[in-house]
């Protein structure tokens, strides 16, 4: 299966506060972290609904770590 790697590169600052929880459910606290998650259709859900705040890549199993 492969990964996403999702980094917050804009901020949350004038948006709602259900755009503001989803980015804390992905993991993301600060601007311009990266998280590493499975590509699984709940996490591309929360990427759609922020996808303006985030840059998202694909990545293979053994490239994530």
């Amino acid at each position: 299966m492969s990964k996403l790697r999702i980094t917050w590169v804009r901020s949350a600052i004038d948006y709602e506060a259900d755009q503001k929880a989803t980015l804390r459910a992905l993991g993301l606290r600060r601007l311009h972290q990266t998280v590493v998650h499975d590509n699984n259709p709940s996490v591309k859900g929360m990427v759609f609904k922020v996808k303006h705040m985030l840059r998202v890549e694909e990545v293979a199993d053994h490239e994530a770590a």
